[in-house]
Formats: structure tokens, sequence, C-alpha cells
């Protein structure tokens, strides 16, 4: 395994640099000029070269993507434009708001769709598989936008349970007051879409000749389910929450928009209103190295998962 590991992280290595030199070339190439965007519109010539001066745009190409590289290097993503706040700051700071909400949301809605795809496997065929089928279908036609703003409606405004907007210094709190809500309408829209696609899961699983011997055997249904089926199927589950978790360390702007909740995500968001190049380049080579390693630490949880997998 450690051969492996090792080869793994040296392939990240070419595949992250390939990342920084694509998000370096494409905002020299289609970014604008940083001075325009930093300067007024009645800036002088004078105080734009000024401002190219202060950003080493007027360096060689060469030295500018290896200041770049540098900056990478000893995670010095320099300052947000429109703010001069430390990007490093932004990171720590706009990082818990986005955990608070993300987190809550990603286990309830594996947790509970593992349990939905299991049950309606388990009555595959029935009238309640089909009902269940057919509201995911609905479900997953409407848009995100519109549970946000019926979510308010009905909780916010007219049972008052939840506060539309809000947020504290104290994560308790938060996760009492201020997250219920953004985590409930969030947790109800995915809950379809992985409910149909864990039902898969389970219904390959169930075709296999390994069920149909445990019950000629006459082993408990529950027992086949819960320690043969649920554990066979948990690649594929952890493959799909692999895919997810990226998501959770940088936010959803949506949720973080609409309920003003201070994280990434909504910083990501401001970032790109306002061209804050530097903010959008950190957070793209941030989600690009996260995705790496989460992928790495997948491909190793199938060997747990699994002893059977063997890594070549």
């Amino acid at each position: 395994m450690l051969s492996y590991l090792l080869r793994r992280i040296l392939q990240m290595i070419p595949t992250l640099a390939g990342v920084i030199l694509l998000v370096f070339f494409l905002f020299k190439l289609f970014g604008g000029d940083p001075a325009d965007a930093m300067t007024t519109l009645n800036a002088t010539p004078e105080q734009i070269e000024s401002v190219r001066n202060q950003l080493g745009l007027n360096k060689p190409l060469l030295t500018q993507l290896w200041l770049f590289v540098q900056k990478i290097a000893v995670f010095d993503w320099g300052n947000s434009w429109a703010t001069n706040e430390s990007i490093s700051h932004i990171f720590r700071t706009r990082l818990p708001a986005t955990l608070t909400i993300m987190v809550p949301i990603l286990v309830l809605e594996v947790g509970l769709a593992i349990v939905a795809g299991m049950a309606v496997a388990y009555v595959r065929g029935s009238l309640t598989d089909r009902l269940v089928m057919t509201i995911s279908t609905v479900a997953l036609s409407i848009s995100f936008l519109v549970y946000i703003i019926i979510g308010q409606y009905i909780f916010a405004f007219t049972l008052g349970w939840f506060p539309v907007q809000g947020w504290s210094n104290s994560t308790w709190t938060n996760l009492r007051v201020y997250a219920p809500l953004p985590v409930l309408l969030a947790v109800l829209v995915s809950l379809a879409p992985q409910t149909r696609l864990y039902r898969s899961f389970f219904l390959d699983e169930i075709g296999h000749d390994y069920v149909r011997t445990a019950r000629a055997k006459g082993v408990a249904e529950n027992t086949i389910l819960f320690k043969h089926v649920l554990r066979n199927a948990m690649i594929p589950i952890l493959t799909n929450v692999a895919t997810q978790l990226p998501g959770v360390f940088v936010g959803s702007f949506l949720i973080e928009v609409f309920f003003s909740v201070p994280g990434l995500g909504r910083e990501v968001y401001t970032a790109v209103g306002r061209s804050d190049y530097p903010v959008i380049q950190a957070v793209t080579i941030y989600l690009a190295a996260l995705t790496m390693v989460i992928n790495l630490a997948t491909d190793l949880l199938y060997k747990w998962v699994d002893p059977r997998v063997v890594f070549k």
C-alpha cells in the first residue's frame, strides 16, 4: 500500500502543476488588466502604471509565473483587490461558517439516502417503490431556488420557527438557531436524487448470486441487507460521497447568499461579481488540491470497506 500511496502522491504533482498553469494563463489571457479593475474610472495613466508596477505586471511573463508559484508554495495568496484583506484570513474566517452548514447537510443527506434507498430497494416493484420514485422525479424537476423561497415563507414568515437570515460568533448558536432552515431545505432537495441513486446501488447488489444463495440458506432478510448488500454497495456510495466532499469545503452559493451565511461560498460569489481575481484563483487551486486529496483518501477507504480490493 505504501508504494501505491507514494505513486499516487507523485501523480498529483503534475496534475496540480497543470491546474496552476491553466489558472495562471487563463486569467492572463481572458481576465483583463488587473490594474484597470483596481483603479477608478478617473484614474490617470500614471496611476494605472503605478498599480501595474506594484503588482509586478510589467515583469516578464515567466517571472510573473514563478512569483505566482512561489506564493502558492508558501500558502501566501496575497490580498483581495476589493477589500485588501489577506486571502489566508478570508479562508480562515469564512470556512467555519461554511462547514457549520455543509457538514450537517452531507451527514444527514447520506444517512437518510442510505436508509431510504435500502427501504425502497427492499420493496422494489411495489406501490411504495413506484410512489417514492414518482415523488423523487417531481422533486428533481423543481429548482432549489423555489425550495428556498417557499421554505423561507412557510417556516420563517408564516410559522416563525426559524429566522430568515443571521449569524453569530457562537457555533452552537448557529447550529441551533440559524443553520436548521438552510440545512433542512438542502437535505430535502438532495434527498430525491440521492435516494434514486442509492436505490440503484442496492438493487444491483440484490440481483447478485450471493444474495440468492444466502436466501436459499435461510439467512434473514435483514442480515442480507445490512451485513452483505450494504457493505458491498459501500464502494459506489463512497465514490458518490467523495464527489460531494469538495463542495462541503467551498459551500453553496445559493444557501449562503439567500440566508446571509458569511461563508466561503458567498465570498466566492462576491469575488466573481467584483472581478476579485486573487480570491478566485486561490479558491480554484485550493479546490483542485482538495479534490485530489479526497480522491486519494477515498481510494484508501475502498480497501477498508472491501478487503478484496487490491492496489496496483
